[in-house]
């Protein structure tokens, strides 16, 4: 649909990749160009395919404990993260 609106490519992004059922075909065949989801939930090798993107939160969950271990502020995170740590991870 997007594509048929003159869409180049598009991206399907989610927090919590549950592949369950049939959720990987349908992904796997829905037109996006990537899928990406963060590993907060397991995702095993047989539900990966080329183009999905599994992005670590493990970056921003250190950043929030240290921030809450060192009395820092865990909202100025979300508004800095990218800066402080580059692409790849969470904030890719």
């Amino acid at each position: 649909m997007l594509r048929d609106a003159g869409a180049k490519s598009v991206t399907v992004v989610a927090t919590h990749g549950v592949l369950s059922g049939p959720a990987v075909d349908r992904l796997k065949n829905c037109g996006a160009s990537e899928i990406v989801l963060t590993d907060t939930v397991p995702i095993p090798e047989e539900k990966r395919w080329d183009g999905l993107t599994v992005l670590s939160i493990a970056p921003l969950l250190a950043s929030a404990i240290r921030a809450v271990f060192e009395d820092g502020s865990v909202a100025e995170l979300f508004d800095t993260y990218p800066e402080h740590h580059g692409q790849g991870f969470l904030f890719a």
